[in-house]
């Protein structure tokens, strides 16, 4: 694996200077740039080329979304990772492709997960998907993850269901399934369910209620959860039709 340079930007000095430290640590990072502001950011990107930026999304001037934007119209726009103390930017985040979406305060085996996520992006050819081992009767079989429907939870497991109407148990709480499959287009609406965007065809609501149906199944999806998820599917019907 080739050693990864990355571009850092935040404008709070502490924020910056823990961050950089903890990249520099990771082996598989061999050079780290620092910048204040986003526009600084911008500047360096066309000066320099690098593998991943690091953003801060709330920071005078141009914000991180903003940056991020633009270099999504890059020939070749570097992975994007954002870090921030805000939960609400996720769904923004998830229409501009970004790889990771990593909470402050920042503890280093999460930010290691996120180096993890951009080397992988780097190696994975463009359209191959994930494959997951699951078990049934004594037999491992593999599974693409892009055929997974839907996951509910089950305790410390969850149930993947699948397009082929197949469902399998795997010994993974749905939280993280959560965090490491958003990337890939999965999203909660309900405390125990994740839907996979891609499959989703209607979106249902009556009497105050919503629900999507996935894979031919209707599935509940919570009043907190319902306006992002609809804000997002209207987005990613957008980005399709254009």
């Amino acid at each position: 694996m080739t050693a990864l340079r990355v571009l850092v930007v935040d404008d709070e000095q502490p924020a910056l200077d823990e961050l950089t430290f903890l990249l520099r640590s990771d082996d598989r990072v061999r050079e780290v740039i620092a910048c204040r502001s986003a526009t600084d950011g911008l500047r360096t990107l066309r000066e320099t080329d690098v593998d991943a930026v690091f953003l801060d999304i709330q920071m005078p001037g141009l914000s991180g979304l903003e940056l991020a934007e633009v270099l999504s119209r890059f020939r070749q726009p570097p992975a994007v990772v954002f870090v921030t103390a805000h939960e609400q930017h996720a769904v923004e985040a998830f229409d501009l492709h970004a790889v990771d979406y990593v909470l402050k305060p920042v503890r280093a085996e999460r930010l290691a997960e996120a180096v993890r996520r951009v080397s992988d992006s780097g190696r994975r050819p463009p359209g191959e998907d994930t494959q997951i081992a699951v078990e049934r009767g004594g037999v491992t079989r593999l599974i693409d993850r892009g055929d997974i429907t839907h996951v509910e939870a089950h305790g410390d497991y969850a149930r993947l269901h699948t397009a082929s109407d197949e469902a399998y148990l795997v010994r993974i709480p749905l939280s993280t399934l959560e965090e490491d499959w958003r990337p890939a287009g999965f999203w909660r609406i309900h405390r125990s369910l994740l839907v996979a965007l891609a499959h989703v065809s209607e979106v249902r609501s009556e009497n105050g209620r919503t629900s999507v149906v996935v894979g031919g199944v209707e599935l509940p999806v919570s009043r907190r959860h319902s306006k992002e998820l609809r804000d997002l599917l209207v987005r990613r019907a957008r980005g399709g039709a254009s």
